[in-house]
C-alpha cells in the first residue's frame, strides 16, 4: 500500500484543499483588519469611576442623614432652652450651658435623649462609631494611607470636641473614640496604632 493510496481512498483531496485554501484566506482577511503594530491597547475601566461616584454617593448620603439628625438634636435642645427663657450667642455657648448643668430637663426630652444615646439608637456609640468609621472610609476609598490620615484627623477633632466643651467629655463620648479606634486598630489588623 502506498501513501497515495491512503490519502486517496475514500477521501474528497479537493473538498480539503478548497477548505483549506478558504480558511487561510479568512484567517488573512481577519488578521489583517484586527491587528495593527501595537501589540496591546491600554483601555482605561470604568471601575475606579464607578467606586469613586459610589463613595461620593455614600457620602453624600451620611453628610445629609447627620444634617438632618442634627438639626432635630438642635431644635430638641433649642426648644428646651426657649420653654427655660435662654438665648445664647452661638452653639459654643450652648455646649457650654449644657456642660456645666445649667439646663433643666423635662421628662419627653429625657426619653427622647435617653432613646438617641442608647445601645441601639442614632447618638450611641455603636451607631456613631460604624458612622465615624465608614465616613472615613468613604473619604479615602480604602486606601491604608489616607485611612491613617482619617484616624489622625479623627483625634485631632475629639481633641477639639473637648476644648469646646470646656473640660473632659462625657463617658459616652470616650466609649465612642475607644470604639472608633479599635474599628481602625481592626482595619489596620493590629491592636495598637
Amino acid at each position: 500500500m502506498s501513501v497515495n493510496g491512503i490519502t486517496t481512498n475514500g477521501y474528497d483531496r479537493t473538498a480539503y484543499t478548497s477548505s483549506a485554501a478558504k480558511n487561510s484566506s479568512d484567517t488573512a482577511k481577519t488578521s489583517s483588519t484586527t491587528f495593527s503594530k501595537d501589540a496591546a491597547v491600554y483601555e482605561a475601566s470604568d471601575r475606579t469611576t464607578t467606586k469613586q461616584k459610589s463613595n461620593a454617593a455614600v457620602v453624600a448620603q451620611m453628610k445629609q442623614d447627620l444634617a438632618d439628625r442634627t438639626n432635630k438634636m438642635r431644635s430638641l435642645v433649642a426648644d428646651m432652652f426657649s420653654k427655660q427663657g435662654q438665648t445664647f450667642a452661638s452653639s459654643s455657648d450652648m455646649i457650654k450651658a449644657l456642660a456645666n448643668g445649667e439646663l433643666k430637663v423635662d421628662a419627653a426630652t429625657a426619653a427622647q435623649a435617653k432613646e438617641d444615646i442608647s445601645e441601639d439608637g442614632y447618638w450611641g456609640v455603636n451607631k456613631t462609631s460604624e458612622r465615624i468609621f465608614d465616613f472615613a472610609q468613604a473619604l479615602s476609598g480604602g486606601d491604608k494611607e489616607k485611612m491613617k490620615s482619617m484616624l489622625e484627623a479623627f483625634k485631632k477633632g475629639y481633641e477639639q470636641a473637648t476644648g469646646a466643651w470646656g473640660k473632659e467629655l462625657p463617658s459616652i463620648c470616650k466609649d465612642t473614640y475607644d470604639a472608633v479606634e479599635k474599628k481602625f486598630n481592626d482595619y489596620f489588623g493590629d491592636d495598637e496604632n
